[in-house]
């Protein structure tokens, strides 16, 4: 499976082609859409979500609510260009007419300055409209769709969110309904409502202030099959191809495994998981290690810890360079959200969810749905017995 997104932030939208995908799945196109009106949900989100309601248009490869097995195109409108179609026409600019909203003073923290000097852009914008996290919701619908193939032979999903600002919270849950129920109640997509009421008023400060917050958000897959990715080449490692696709996700600065981090301060022998056998074959007794081992899933759940920076937007803008005069200025204002870590656990959990997708077919191939349901449950019986 490949999938490549085309469009720009002000631009007519979003197009996305999705490449592999096997014939004979029934695909839920209101579930799609639901996942990106909740990657527009969240507390500390700007106007922008005000305006668009996200919905994707199929425009190839489902017929009838099943996949056909060739290419699938979705669309994703972009309400807002009605403000922007002269600013963002595909037709040439008179010579004579000024060209609006030009950019030329780089924000700190966006690809601006670099973008324009690596394409020599004298518009900033030319960066900017791409380079704009607008492109995660083609990626949330590209996600939405490999969740679909991975529940049909038994693999979930779940994100949430554990830090804000500072505030961290804790992610105690009794069953994964009720921890997806919890999630989808808390307008910061927390598991703990007290630390979630702490953050949002974290959040109210930074946006009184003109700033912004990052935070940490944590992914959880659950009835993973043993053995996808492999150690034989560095590429073919399933735990690199998901840091990869976590750290091309916007503003996302660093990605963990299982206790991450926090394994530099512990000897071995309490960052191993111990292994057991029973009734459903070999298990792992603890899960530090987040699922994997030499670059392949063990079958116990993955856990992926992402770090995002705060959005670089400010309504109290650093200190910049005009790109034309070289004099110091502050940096130009664009329309932003105080906060989107919630939005990014969503964001990050749907590149996971492809790339697992991606390994699944790789593995257990892609023709059909059905012939990749019989072999992963052929291959679950074999490995229970091993």
């Amino acid at each position: 499976m490949r999938y490549l997104t085309a469009g720009e932030s002000h631009g007519p939208g979003l197009s996305i082609i999705i490449e592999g995908v096997p014939a004979g799945l029934e695909v839920d196109v209101q579930a799609i859409n639901e996942e990106l009106a909740k990657r527009q949900s969240g507390y500390g989100r700007g106007r922008r979500m005000q305006i668009e309601s996200d919905r994707i248009e199929v425009r190839a490869g489902i017929r009838h609510g099943v996949t056909t097995g060739a290419p699938i195109s979705f669309w994703i409108e972009n309400k807002d260009h009605t403000h922007w179609r002269n600013v963002m026409q595909a037709e040439p600019v008179d010579a004579d007419m000024e060209i609006k909203r030009r950019v030329v003073r780089p924000r700190p923290g966006h690809a601006d300055l670099v973008g324009g000097l690596k394409y020599d852009h004298r518009d900033l914008r030319d960066v900017l409209e791409r380079s704009s996290a607008r492109e995660t919701a083609a990626r949330v619908a590209v996600g939405a769709l490999s969740k679909q193939l991975l529940a049909s032979v038994g693999m979930s999903l779940v994100s949430y969110v554990k830090v804000i600002g500072g505030v961290t919270a804790e992610a105690s849950y009794e069953s994964l309904e009720t921890m997806r129920a919890t999630i989808e109640a808390s307008p910061v997509r927390t598991l703990d409502e007290a630390a979630g009421q702490a953050m949002m008023n974290r959040i109210d400060e930074a946006k009184a202030a003109g700033d912004s917050l990052g935070g940490v958000v944590c992914t959880e897959v659950h009835g993973v099959i043993p053995g996808l990715g492999s150690y034989v080449q560095y590429d073919r490692k399933l735990d690199a191809a998901i840091a990869r696709a976590v750290m091309s996700v916007n503003a996302i600065k660093g990605v963990a495994f299982g206790d991450g981090f926090e394994m530099a301060y512990r000897p071995g022998s309490e960052v191993m998981d111990p292994i057991a056998y029973g009734p459903d074959g070999y298990t792992r007794l603890s899960n530090h290690l987040g699922g994997f081992e030499g670059g392949m899933t063990t079958g116990m759940p993955i856990v992926c810890t992402a770090v995002m920076k705060p959005i670089p937007t400010l309504y109290k803008p650093l200190q910049s360079v005009d790109i034309e005069t070289k004099e110091p200025f502050l940096a130009q204002i664009e329309r932003s959200d105080a906060c989107a870590v919630p939005a990014a656990s969503l964001v990050v959990e749907a590149v996971i969810a492809f790339e697992l997708a991606r390994e699944l077919c790789e593995t257990f191939g892609h023709d059909t749905v059905n012939r990749l349901q019989s072999r992963v449950a052929s291959y679950r019986e074999e490995i229970r017995t091993w």
